[in-house]
């Protein structure tokens, strides 16, 4: 009820176009970025909620780390919780085109990209043997991108 009178609602319905994500996930995605625009790119985005990975650099040596986890753990905690669902292959079922019903097209059509995208990761990840943890880690960075493309190209209200 809360969120129907918010600023952000159409930015939270928006991410409702995507698998995984529901109103509570988009709702506190939302909460916690506030108004994405404020990052130039995805990337940002992504090193914003610490889904990128620790960097060591010394000349011409350069070695990769954990996550930095560095930026807001809940909005990243959402955004693994949501990545759980990519464990499945991708279909359009009756609750995703119920919940997108009434979204532009150019929305349902990065949900359903998105969909097809995570779920090859996901399942491509899996197959090469890399921990649970870490598939969850790298298809929520993924659905980071996906959520700054439909919040960038969500119209707010003024």
């Amino acid at each position: 009820e809360a969120v129907q009178d918010w600023r952000f609602s159409p930015v939270v319905n928006a991410l409702r176009a995507l698998r995984g994500v529901n109103t509570i996930i988009a709702a506190t995605v939302v909460a916690e970025i506030g108004d994405i625009t404020r990052f130039e790119t995805p990337r940002q985005l992504m090193a914003w909620l610490g889904l990128v990975p620790s960097e060591h650099s010394s000349g011409n040596t350069t070695q990769r780390g954990r996550l930095t986890k560095t930026g807001n753990a809940l909005a990243r905690t959402m955004l693994v919780e949501a990545g759980w669902s990519y464990r499945h292959p991708p279909k359009e079922g009756q609750p995703f085109l119920k919940r997108s019903a009434e979204l532009p097209q150019e929305i349902k059509d990065i949900g359903w990209k998105a969909q097809t995208r995570l779920c090859k990761r996901f399942r491509h990840l899996s197959n090469t043997g890399k921990p649970q943890p870490r598939v969850l880690a790298a298809v929520a960075r993924e659905l980071a991108g996906f959520i700054w493309d439909i919040a960038r190209k969500t119209p707010l209200p003024v």
